[in-house]
């Protein structure tokens, strides 16, 4: 588990520093942004790396079980995680309805799966993964806040946008459950 806890304090940690603004301004100006966009991305990439290749090692040496989720709450993953893909998909440019109540639709998408695969995993792996994410997600919606960043604009009524985040949501959705066993190793209806 401890490649595990690496890349998350890795991935976490790059996106962490993004909001201290002060340090990070510091090292904008001392490498360029161009140099510090790629020392971002790569650090962040090494973390999900780790993060992938650590948490299927754990998984594969056994679960550690702590609790045991509830019959009932795949029953509720399943609509949270349509919701969570139709926050990505409110994520462009185009304006909609669902993109100007989120205001910050990546973070929304971020906690919702968060929450959602907490329900579904009573294990200590899956408990650090996505606690870890929920927590960062909280914080950086916060931070968001204290900045004084509004998100995207409010928009008065259904729109272009609000389509293409539905269809574009649902079809990922779709594609994820039906692939959720092949991607990540674990089918959304157990077995």
């Amino acid at each position: 588990m401890l490649i595990l806890v690496a890349g998350i304090l890795l991935f976490l940690g790059a996106h962490v520093f993004t909001t201290l603004r002060t340090a990070r301004d510091g090292l904008i100006t001392r490498l360029g942004p161009g140099p510090y966009k790629g020392l971002h991305s790569l650090v962040s990439l090494v973390g999900f790396g780790l993060i992938i290749y650590g948490f299927g090692q754990y998984r594969a040496g056994g679960l550690i079980p702590v609790w045991t989720p509830p019959v009932w709450a795949r029953h509720v993953t399943l609509p949270l995680m349509w919701l969570a893909f139709v926050s990505l998909g409110a994520m462009g440019p185009t304006p909609g309805l669902i993109r100007g109540l989120l205001r910050h639709p990546m973070l929304v998408a971020i906690k919702i799966w968060a929450l959602a695969h907490l329900l579904v995993n009573g294990d200590a792996g899956g408990m650090l993964l996505f606690g870890s994410f929920l927590a960062f997600a909280v914080y950086d919606r916060i931070s968001v806040k204290r900045r004084g960043d509004p998100g995207a604009p409010r928009h008065p009524g259904l729109g272009v946008g609000d389509g293409i985040a539905l269809g574009v949501g649902t079809l990922a959705y779709v594609g994820m459950v039906i692939g959720h066993r092949w991607i990540i190793g674990v089918s959304v209806f157990g077995g």
